[in-house]
């Protein structure tokens, strides 16, 4: 596999082209090369446009030669590959039941509240060996990569402890190396308050501070620290605590902000101007106006709202503010047992009210500043990691219309083909 590629005659080559986050209106602006090819040399974009102007400077069959892979894309459409920026991918156990439990009635909080939700997660996550998470951590990865995720970012959060904590961190860091999906790590030792801690949270982010933070950093086990900024879980004045101490170790804030009730992490995350606000199901007005003013990403989980069964986050009326909106899976074992991009797709048009160009551009280019990596990944810009997707069809329009079924023919990694739907999937070469 050496990175080297040519894809031509693509019905459309969606380039989603930019370096930084999408505000506002200009999530509906593509850039869309009718016809178009992409040539990709040693993992990196080096040409982009029409397969009439890139064809007459190329000699194909020398590149065929000297170990191009050419992909004729004809009928098919190409797209950066999909960036998924807020998942919880790694855990022990299952929570079937508690979805059992809320499909009768019971509100996630109240679960939570008697000693399920996430740390039910907790204790399944503590008991497992680094071998049974990265083995599951394979197989949830897969998944995403059939449905041409390209890059993922996963966050701890399911140990409370330090030795927990670490250790789904250096699954991360073993799986970044040896899956071809791109892995972005983010500490989320303060996702619930544990056992040992009950009634003492402000003690509980002491120990992560003193405690932990340390370690993550020097070892740089996590680029983010993330914290679940809510009722009955972390105050305002906790999460800015932990979040400040995180920032002065060099880790980059992020929030899970308003998503049960609206307590102000919307207007803390652009305080603190965060890389994203993640959830928001809550945010106020002004909190949205502030994001829109920071440049703040806005990150959607929508497939957790319809698994709650909750209103779904203000995804128009953000956009329509000016905010850059990220969409993510959410993937985790209680709220959203789920990585399924069409369905992600599906929430966000029909459901929130989002364009199809502003869906495609929340899963590219807007992942990819969720994730501080708009500069190399989210489009198809000369310069950018190889990173695409190619579907089925021949319009991007296929991808909601298709509704909940995966278009995703071929998935392309810095210049090597790795998924191929009519060969059998994941190429393990």
């Amino acid at each position: 596999m050496n990175g080297n590629m040519l894809i031509k005659n693509a019905s459309q080559v969606v380039t989603c082209s930019g370096f930084k986050a999408k505000q506002g209106r200009a999530m509906s602006d593509l850039h869309l090369i009718e016809n178009g090819a992409v040539l990709i040399e040693e993992g990196q974009i080096s040409a982009v446009g029409s397969s009439k102007e890139l064809l007459a400077d190329m000699d194909v069959a020398s590149l065929k030669a000297n170990g191009f892979d050419i992909i004729e894309a004809q009928g098919h459409t190409v797209l950066p590959g999909f960036v998924d920026s807020h998942t919880h991918f790694v855990f022990g156990g299952y929570r079937e039941q508690e979805f059992a439990w809320r499909l009768r009635g019971d509100s996630y909080m109240d679960i939570m509240r008697r000693g399920g939700g996430i740390i039910n997660t907790v204790a399944a996550t503590r008991q497992a060996s680094k071998e049974e998470l990265i083995e599951t951590g394979i197989k949830r990865l897969d998944s995403m990569l059939g449905f041409g995720v390209t890059t993922v970012e996963g966050k701890s959060g399911y140990g409370l402890d330090r030795a927990t904590e670490i250790k789904q961190l250096e699954v991360m860091d073993d799986l970044d190396r040896i899956h071809y999906i791109d892995i972005v790590k983010t500490f989320l030792g303060a996702h619930a308050v544990p056992q040992e801690y009950q009634g003492k949270a402000d003690a509980f982010i002491d120990f992560l501070i003193e405690s932990v933070l340390p370690e993550i950093a020097d070892r740089q086990l996590a680029e983010f620290c993330d914290i679940f900024c809510e009722q009955d879980v972390f105050s305002l004045e906790q999460s800015k605590r932990l979040l400040q101490a995180a920032s002065k170790l060099g880790l980059k804030p992020k929030i899970h902000a308003d998503e049960m009730v609206a307590l102000g992490g919307t207007e803390l995350a652009a305080e603190m101007h965060a890389t994203s606000a993640d959830h928001l199901l809550h945010a106020s007005d002004k909190g949205i106006s502030n994001l829109a003013q920071t440049g703040v990403v806005a990150t959607l989980l929508p497939a957790t709202a319809f698994s709650l069964k909750e209103p779904y986050a203000r995804g128009r009326d953000m956009i329509d503010c000016g905010c850059a909106v990220a969409l993510a899976s959410d993937l985790n074992p209680g709220s959203c047992f789920s990585e399924s991009m069409p369905l992600l797709f599906a929430l966000a048009t029909l459901q929130m009210n989002l364009t199809t160009e502003e869906a495609i551009t929340a899963l590219t280019i807007n992942g990819a500043a969720a994730l501080d990596r708009a500069d190399v990944i989210g489009s198809i810009d000369v310069g950018k990691q190889g990173d695409l997707v190619i579907l089925e069809f021949p319009s991007y329009h296929f991808i909601p219309y298709r509704i909940g079924v995966n278009t995703v023919e071929k998935v392309v990694k810095q210049g090597n083909l790795v998924y191929d739907r009519s060969k059998g999937g994941i190429s393990y070469c």
